[in-house]
């Protein structure tokens, strides 16, 4: 696994989840004071990025009008993307 700066916008998010709208807003004011402490996990998958967990920051940077986010990136098959997609 490596640690590194994506583009927002290159992140597939293929489930739906209904954020915390006080936990996103928190997020909103430590990473405008701090930055980015914690890394979201994501699968690089064929050269594609698929964002499962870290929702709330990823809201939050998104909000923030940030264009990247930092992200701990582990390569995978489809195979382990499917079962994460099941």
């Amino acid at each position: 696994m490596i640690i590194q700066e994506i583009p927002l916008n290159q992140i597939r998010r293929p489930l739906p989840r209904q954020n915390d709208p006080d936990k996103v807003k928190a997020l909103m004011e430590s990473i405008a004071a701090i930055g980015q402490k914690e890394p979201i996990d994501v699968l690089e998958v064929d050269g594609q990025y698929y964002g499962f967990s870290g929702c709330h920051r990823y809201e939050a940077c998104q909000r923030l009008g940030k264009e990247t986010i930092i992200a701990r990136v582990r390569k995978a098959p489809k195979s382990v993307l499917k079962m994460h997609l099941a």
